[in-house]
């Protein structure tokens, strides 16, 4: 796997939590084990503590995007080396299902939330250095504050999906025409 491509661990894990709308789907261990399965990772081993484990850590990695997108880049670094040092990798070579080799980051020995975090801590730290702190973002369509890492071409992603683009542009224009009939 691509080591860029670990950074969606991250960004999924910060996006089970919606502040602004007051969700939370990393309650239960069935909620860790559906995270991991949308990055392909098997969740034979996920326990009870994995859970406030990874809700910790979602809560740093929320603060990196936050501070990398406010314009705080060395608090978001000094978050993320926070994490990488709590959770260090432990890269092996590996080959399976008819793929090439290549590397993975994290042990099968870790526990499972440990593990988890390492990936993202490392994929995120990967696209901070090659992309830059300003390509972390967060989601500008009210309420979501989801996050995203930013990989266009022109450095001008501000929604985190379609979806959040489409309602904010939407709304955009229904306040513009509304102002317009109010004239």
């Amino acid at each position: 796997m691509e080591l860029s491509a670990y950074a969606d661990y991250a960004v999924r894990l910060v996006n089970t939590e919606a502040p602004g709308r007051g969700t939370d789907d990393l309650r239960t261990t069935a909620d860790v084990a559906r995270l991991l399965a949308a990055v392909g990772r098997p969740a034979a081993r996920v326990a009870e503590s994995d859970v406030p484990r990874l809700r910790a850590v979602r809560a740093r990695l929320r603060s990196v995007f936050a501070d990398a997108a406010e314009g705080r880049p060395e608090e978001a670094v000094a978050t993320l080396n926070g994490v990488l040092a709590e959770f260090p990798v432990h890269p092996r070579v590996t080959g399976h299902d008819g793929r090439p080799w290549h590397i993975h980051l994290a042990d099968d020995q870790a526990g499972t939330a440990e593990s988890y975090a390492a990936v993202a801590g490392m994929g995120l730290a990967v696209q901070l250095t090659s992309l830059g702190p300003e390509r972390l973002g967060l989601c500008d369509a009210p309420p979501c504050r989801n996050v995203f890492v930013d990989a266009s071409a022109n450095r001008s992603r501000r929604y985190c999906s379609e979806r959040c683009a489409t309602r904010a542009n939407v709304a955009v224009y229904r306040a513009r025409r509304k102002a317009r009939s109010a004239d």
